[in-house]
């Protein structure tokens, strides 16, 4: 049932005619409506104007291109923070009758995977997976090809971006651990070659050097669990006197948690940790993780809705921030 005042979509036409999104899409576009039975089209023709359904302004030079697909790279199908950015994606692109190509990186080359996406002609791409310097992204920028960036930035080209605010972020974070008393605080560090790890050490000196404390730091060589645990090993040994750990990520911060008890420390007593983006169940931790909080839902649906503005002609904001929020829990409070 579509309510009153909300934008009819294609899904809600292909609902009440009782055919699939794809099928609705067909129908309504007078060059392929006749791969689509008569019946069929009249059904839909019939809901559409009923619900009073118009094109979206923005999809309307998506469905007339030549694929009605779009591409996401995403690093690694296994991180939960990508979950939610698909989502988003889909939620946006999927009722416009577009198709979501999603393609994991992982041990791939990009360039390969990015090329077997432009290879079925998509009308444009997201990626999770831009470097701060990015040749792959440079050529499809030069290429004109429609490009959004999403949790990523680069920095030798000026790309769509839509990412969350680090700079504040981070600060939340160290707010909340100086509130708490502590003056030692240390951060585990993603890699510096993504936006994500650069921006992120850089607030963090940045907080440290407001507040008057040593800055202390130990790289992680990736977003995953083992680097955090390695890097947490380093830098507590360097530093034993560290009772509180920003973590540039949340595995990273699971990471922190493993060497922690591994040396003898209690997380939430001995030790505070707070980690960054607060993917699906850090709350069913022990103790529960008190993490940054980016609504990655939401980066998702934005990045589509720039890109869409892209196909169709607008041009879109250089880089769209979100602004992140702190869901504190028992890893810094100890309750």
């Amino acid at each position: 049932m579509v309510r009153m005042g909300d934008r009819v979509t294609l899904s809600d036409v292909a609902d009440a005619a009782e055919v699939h999104v794809s099928t609705a899409s067909r129908a309504l576009n007078v060059s392929s409506r006749s791969v689509v039975r008569p019946e069929t089209v009249a059904r839909v023709l019939a809901a559409a104007a009923e619900l009073g359904y118009r094109p979206h302004p923005l999809a309307r030079g998506l469905r007339t291109s030549r694929s009605d697909s779009v591409g996401v790279v995403i690093p690694d199908l296994e991180n939960p923070l990508f979950g939610p950015i698909v989502a988003g994606i889909e939620r946006t692109l999927v009722p416009e009758g577009c198709s979501v190509l999603i393609a994991a990186a992982g041990h791939h080359d990009e360039e390969e995977v990015v090329q077997s996406l432009v290879d079925r002609r998509v009308d444009g791409l997201i990626l999770a997976t831009a470097q701060r310097v990015d040749p792959v992204v440079e050529a499809l920028s030069k290429a004109s090809t429609p490009i959004v960036l999403v949790n990523r930035q680069v920095e030798s080209v000026d790309v769509p971006a839509v990412v969350g605010d680090d700079q504040i972020g981070v600060r939340l974070a160290v707010d909340h651990l100086v509130e708490l008393g502590h003056t030692t605080i240390g951060h585990v560090a993603g890699p510096s070659e993504l936006s994500t790890g650069y921006g992120r050490r850089l607030a963090y000196e940045q907080a440290m050097h407001d507040y008057g404390f040593r800055v202390l730091v130990e790289d992680g060589l990736g977003f995953r669990v083992a680097p955090g645990e390695e890097a947490t090993r380093r830098l507590l040994e360097r530093e034993p006197s560290i009772t509180a750990i920003v973590a540039a990520n949340d595995l990273l911060g699971l990471g922190a948690y493993r060497t922690a008890r591994a040396l003898g420390r209690r997380v939430g007593t001995d030790i505070a940790i707070t980690g960054y983006n607060d993917v699906a169940m850090l709350d069913l931790m022990e103790p529960p993780m008190t993490a940054v909080h980016i609504n990655f839902r939401r980066m998702g649906t934005v990045a589509a809705e720039n890109l869409l503005a892209q196909v169709g002609g607008t041009p879109a904001p250089s880089n769209s921030l979100l602004k992140p929020t702190l869901s504190v829990r028992a890893s810094t409070t100890g309750d």
